[in-house]
């Protein structure tokens, strides 16, 4: 059981009415409140639970649309996806009560204070290395639009401007990192056929490939609801077309891709996790087609041409600039 599942079921009696877990974990939570339905933007979890808990959570960037009298807030990693989160819930509960836990190494007791504008936040509980808050909503807010939070920001490239929207909570939010910068200057060549964007993000990559290969299929793949919806909106302002997948990790690729194009994440939430990277080193040679390659964006320290020559081919360093390197792979 995730260690924020057991401090609310230590407060179990606060939670018996028909509540609402935003952002839980894939854990038995669900088991043990049988009056509670989940939300989640993680295609993994909402895998996880739809399969143990079927119709019990929803997936996407809104609150589901049936009611609910109190909801929890699992802490999510970004400041900006907490602010609009927990207005989105404090929208739908006037005079009724909100909860945050998380981690205290996530800076759960710093966002506490984010509860503040609906009214009087006091803690629960503290256990766990985690903390337990609740406010009852005297200030409702009205619905925030999340559109309106959307950064919006233009690249030069060589094919021409490419206008980029960002949601809250996406990698590298308003801004072009310097991985995926570095990968946008080595994509030439690429072998014609289906283009696969593992780990979209904002949709920067996925975007420009089609741009610059208009002829081609581009297949945008990304776990994070709010990361789907950017993509979306990144190709919507670009007048591009282009297949948008939420799933969790490799295995919900397409097959038979002529490329997989990837600034492959490595972070969830305050801990680092290299498990979807390697799986993708590990299982792409079964997603890419014969004479296919695997092109990506590493950090320099991270060893993974060993692991991509043992699964794929051999691999070659394009460009290493800025702590990063572009390694590429061909599928015999």
């Amino acid at each position: 059981m995730d260690p924020r599942s057991e401090v609310l079921l230590r407060q179990a009696e606060l939670f018996s009415g028909d509540l609402l877990l935003a952002g839980l974990p894939a854990d038995d939570l669900l088991g043990q409140l049988p009056g509670a339905v989940g939300w989640s933007w993680h295609a993994g979890v909402q895998h996880s639970l739809q399969t143990r808990f079927a119709g019990r959570c929803t997936f996407g960037v809104e609150p589901p649309t049936a009611p609910f009298d109190s909801a929890v807030l699992f802490l999510p990693k970004s400041r900006e996806l907490t602010d609009f989160l927990l207005n989105a819930l404090a929208a739908r509960l006037p005079g009724r009560l909100l909860y945050l836990v998380g981690e205290k190494r996530a800076g759960v007791e710093r966002a506490a204070k984010q509860l503040t504008p609906f009214g009087e936040a006091r803690k629960l509980d503290s256990a766990r290395h985690c903390q337990l808050w609740q406010v009852k909503v005297t200030n409702s807010p009205p619905a925030p639009e999340l559109p309106t939070l959307a950064q919006r920001f233009e690249l030069s490239l060589a094919d021409g401007p490419l206008q980029i929207i960002s949601l809250p909570g996406v990698f590298s939010h308003g801004r072009l990192d310097r991985g995926t910068a570095l990968l946008l200057d080595q994509l030439d060549g690429l072998p014609a056929g289906k283009l696969l964007d593992f780990g979209c993000g904002a949709g920067i990559v996925g975007a420009s490939l089609k741009k610059r290969y208009p002829e081609s299929e581009v297949v945008m793949l990304d776990v994070d609801a709010f990361a789907v919806e950017s993509s979306r909106m990144t190709l919507a302002a670009n007048g591009l077309q282009a297949q948008v997948i939420a799933g969790d990790g490799i295995d919900a690729a397409p097959e038979d891709c002529a490329a997989i194009i990837s600034n492959p994440p490595f972070h969830q939430g305050v801990h680092t996790h290299y498990e979807a990277s390697e799986a993708l080193l590990q299982r792409a040679a079964s997603h890419i087609r014969p004479g296919g390659e695997l092109r990506l964006v590493a950090n320099a320290f991270l060893k993974y041409p060993p692991l991509i020559e043992a699964h794929l081919g051999r691999c070659e360093t394009l460009i290493t600039a800025d702590g990063f390197r572009i390694y590429r792979a061909q599928r015999a």
